[in-house]
Order: structure tokens, then sequence, then C-alpha cells
């Protein structure tokens, strides 16, 4: 039976920077998201079948690339207590041969089975006989069955087919559906940056699977579920747990090293908002390049002394995405009657004023 995808518009009118709270100097994209980039598309399939289940998977997925045309890539482990399945060979070979996956812990395999399917099944997959799916996880077991491993083949396809340019959903869909981050519901988050690289403008985009602990901070102050009138769940796991997968896209002219260090600064972004870099914690960033390896009439590499604006976009994204995916979530009760609730708006505003 086909799977409806999820709805690939913003979930309300109150992302950071439609409340003031744009981070950083450098203008974004069209639509403030990785889309921005040109030739990345994002598909979301959700599940919801309350209370057992708040699951979901996420495609991002580069215009054109294939086994045969892969694209640049780095990756950089924060704390690696996670799975990212695939990240050995990017970081060997510096190189992304398909479209990359976020999805629940447990259902992380199924998800990465199911992208071999779907690419074998492909021209561009024909005459393959090795490939390296790349899929990002983070844990929803607070607010669903995560052993029942809900992700399913068609759902990975959903998602794949679905995949688009433009505005992003955020918050509680696709792989963010279950996720919560900083005290507070959270999931799926994304901005983009505008940026001067070598005489030329180039758009960095940034897609964060939101879930790790700490102590919220919202331009450099502290903000707890309680300051906003948020409820606390006194039997809920602590602030030391959770995970992020990070995503970063680019089409500056950067090889695999670069896009590494790229990676490494998105991972050390969430530090901003308030990251408690757990023991727990699978911190996880992935950069890539939109232009493929290996073309010769292509521009040349971006000399390492000009790489400092784009490090600093990808600071300033990770930080507005996170805010995206706090604010943006929808409330969830899971299998357990625990609920999480998203960053309220007006007493946000109200506190920082």
């Amino acid at each position: 039976m086909p799977v409806p995808p999820s709805p690939q518009v913003p979930s309300a009118p109150r992302r950071a920077r439609q409340l003031g709270l744009g981070i950083g100097d450098l203008p974004t994209g069209t639509h403030n998201a990785i889309t921005d980039v040109p030739g990345i598309c994002v598909g979301h399939t959700t599940l919801i079948h309350p209370p057992r289940v708040h699951s979901g998977v996420t495609a991002i997925v580069p215009e054109g690339v294939s086994p045969g045309s892969p694209l640049p890539a780095g990756v950089f482990a924060g704390n690696g207590y996670g799975k990212f399945l695939g990240t050995t060979q990017i970081a060997e070979l510096g190189a992304l041969e398909i479209p990359v996956l976020l999805t629940s812990t447990l259902s992380a395999f199924r998800v990465a089975d199911a992208l071999v399917g779907w690419i074998l099944e492909r021209p561009e997959g024909a005459d393959a006989r090795s490939l390296n799916p790349v899929v990002g996880e983070c844990n929803d077991g607070l607010l669903s069955d995560i052993r029942s491993r809900p992700v399913r083949e068609e759902h990975v396809r959903a998602a794949l087919e679905s995949a688009s340019a433009g505005p992003v959903a955020e918050g509680s869909v696709g792989a963010g559906t279950g996720m919560t981050a900083l005290g507070f519901k959270a999931g799926i988050g994304t901005s983009s940056r505008r940026v001067p690289v070598a005489g030329q403008e180039a758009t960095l985009g940034v897609l964060v699977q939101a879930n790790f602990g700490g102590t919220l901070r919202v331009l450099g102050r502290t903000v707890t579920p309680a300051d906003v009138g948020v409820p606390a769940d006194e039997c809920g796991p602590g602030p030391e747990t959770g995970s992020c997968m990070i995503v970063t896209a680019t089409d500056a002219p950067l090889d695999s090293r670069q896009l590494t260090r790229l990676a490494r600064r998105s991972v050390y972004a969430l530090a901003r908002v308030g990251a408690g870099y757990s023991n727990g914690s699978g911190d996880y960033g992935l950069a890539l390049g939109t232009r493929p390896l290996g073309t010769p009439a292509g521009p040349a590499v971006v000399p390492d002394a000009g790489l400092d604006l784009l490090f600093g976009a990808v600071l300033d994204a990770v930080e507005e995405a996170v805010l995206n995916a706090l604010l943006t979530a929808a409330p969830v009760t899971g299998p357990g009657g625990h609920t999480r609730y998203p960053l309220p708006a007006a007493e946000l505003l109200a506190l920082l004023e």
C-alpha cells in the first residue's frame, strides 16, 4: 500500500528568524533551508500512531549523486556513541555515492537495507556490486516504541521519492517525530547562509536531527523548561542523554579534507545552544559538496585561508537550525506517558525581553 509523503512545508510561522532570533550577519537563502543549496532535495515520511509510535525517516537527496558520480564529503564524530552507518568509507575515501537517510536507532539497519534495494533498482545502480548506504540515527525511545522498529521499506521509498527542493517541514516530522532536545520537544531543523567565497557567492545549508541533552542557551541566556512555563517530566531521562545528527551541504568548491573541517565545526556549533556532549550522546557531522569529484573544468578548490566565512556560516546555521527544531515541534506523549513540549515562542520572547 503506498505511503503518503509528509507535507513539505514549514509546520508553523514560528521559526527563529520570524521571531527576530536570526543568528549572525550573513544572509540566508530563499527558504533558509538546506534545499537552498542547488541540487539538494529533502523528503520525510512521518509515522504517528499515538501513543505507541512517533517515528519516521528523512532523506537528503543530492541531485545526480550515484556510485559512478560520487560527491566529495567529510565526516566528524564529536562523540561516537551512536550509529552513523557508512561513515568509515566516507572518512577513508572522502566520497558520498548515494543519498543520506536519518531515522530512529533500531530502525537504522532496515533503512539501510531499503536504501540499497532502492538504488539497485535504479539506472545508476544497474552495475553496482558494492554500495555504501549512509544512515544516521537518534534514539526516540522516550516518545515511541523503539523496539517495534516501525520504519519499513515502503516508508524509506516514500521519503526518497517525495524529496523535493523548496521549503522543508521542521519539528515533529520524519526522523524528528519522536526526538527531544535540551528538555523540550525537538526534531528536524534547517537553515542556510549565502557566503562570499573566492570572489563568488556560495550557499551553505544544514539540516539537524536534534535529540541531545544539556541546558538550552538562546542568544547567550540559559533557558530551562521552567523558565518558559513548560511542565517538567520528573520521570523522564535526565538532560545528559541524547544525540544529534547534522548534515551540511554547500556548492562551494571544497575537497573532502576541507569538508571534514566543515563537519567538525558543525558539531562544535551545538555548544552555542547548550549541548552537553555527554557519554551517551552520539554527536555527528557530515558535510558534502555538490560539485562532483574529478571535474577537470570545475573551479579551483578554495584555499584554506578562504574558509573562515564558511566556518562562521556553519556555526550560525546550526545554531539557528536547532532553534527552529525546538520552536516548530508539536507536543508529543509517548507510550510510557512521558510528554515533551516545544519551546513556546511567546514565553521565550518575554523572557529574553
